[in-house]
């Protein structure tokens, strides 16, 4: 019965760092200050269906699904190598997961270097008598440091999920004539996809609301949609109007959460055969 009170000092911390905050973010965008009085308002949140706010907005959701797209592209072929190499699975892991140790700033620093227009890509372009290519400042360059952030993210859950498929399915349908192909698509992908959702949900979410990338990478042309909320935080100092921008945010990512949760509960009470 004492290990209940183990859990206390979890609790008052997730209270204090969590739900506050987003009390705090409730209370700010369904209310504004007019002549020194707060009063309720809808006003804040009627603002996020403005041009300017849904341009950001379409941006943000475009860059972030191709994000997660190619992620997905680029992660499954690796995770399913890692899944079925005979070498040590986990040593290889070391080497994806070794630049999440690093500070996420720095890594996004160091692309800095490499797009720059006297970086190492246009010390390359330039030895073949071409000219320096504008790579730095460009929505492809936000994408690039977006996937490079996330990627492993994409990797891990689909490696988790191929490392969980018993062997035996595939030894029974090598036995009813199964070729490679068809192991692939009617064992490994409906079997790794619950991996695959987890991956989505783990890329497409830090991915719409970003912002240092897009500041350090995109610079003032890529306005994303993190960018607009830090603005209206820190540079307009209107905390109702960003506040009703992430409620909204949140409204919609929740939702999102929960149609992929169902998603996947569905595939598990399947067999996991979709």
């Amino acid at each position: 019965m004492t290990r209940k009170y183990f859990a206390y000092p979890y609790l008052a911390w997730m209270v204090l760092f969590i739900v506050v905050p987003l009390l705090l973010v409730v209370y700010y965008a369904f209310t504004a200050e007019a002549a020194g009085t707060i009063s309720f308002s809808l006003q804040n949140i009627a603002g996020f269906f403005s041009t300017t706010t849904l341009n950001v907005f379409a941006k943000s959701i475009w860059l972030a699904v191709l994000c997660t797209v190619i992620c997905l592209l680029l992660a499954y072929p690796v995770a399913y190598i890692l899944a079925s190499s005979k070498i040590n699975s986990r040593t290889l892991m070391v080497w994806f997961v070794l630049p999440m140790w690093m500070n996420f700033l720095l890594r996004t620093y160091a692309w800095l270097i490499i797009l720059d227009s006297n970086g190492i890509i246009n010390q390359v372009i330039n030895l073949f008598g071409l000219p320096s290519a504008q790579l730095l400042y460009t929505n492809e360059a936000v994408l690039l440091g977006m996937i490079y952030n996330f990627l492993p993210f994409m990797i891990l859950p689909i490696y988790t999920a191929l490392t969980k498929i018993p062997r035996n399915l595939y030894e029974a349908a090598e036995d009813l004539g199964a070729n490679s192909t068809t192991k692939f698509f009617k064992i490994t992908v409906p079997l790794s996809m619950p991996g695959i959702i987890s991956g989505f949900t783990m890329v497409f979410i830090p991915s719409i609301t970003t912002f240092s990338i897009s500041r350090l990478l995109g610079g003032a042309q890529t306005m994303l949609f993190g960018d607009l909320i830090e603005n209206q935080f820190m540079f307009m100092q209107d905390w109702h109007a960003g506040s009703a921008i992430s409620f909204v945010m949140m409204i919609l990512m929740l939702i999102s959460l929960y149609i992929m949760t169902r998603y996947e509960k569905a595939g598990e009470s399947s067999g996991g055969l979709w």
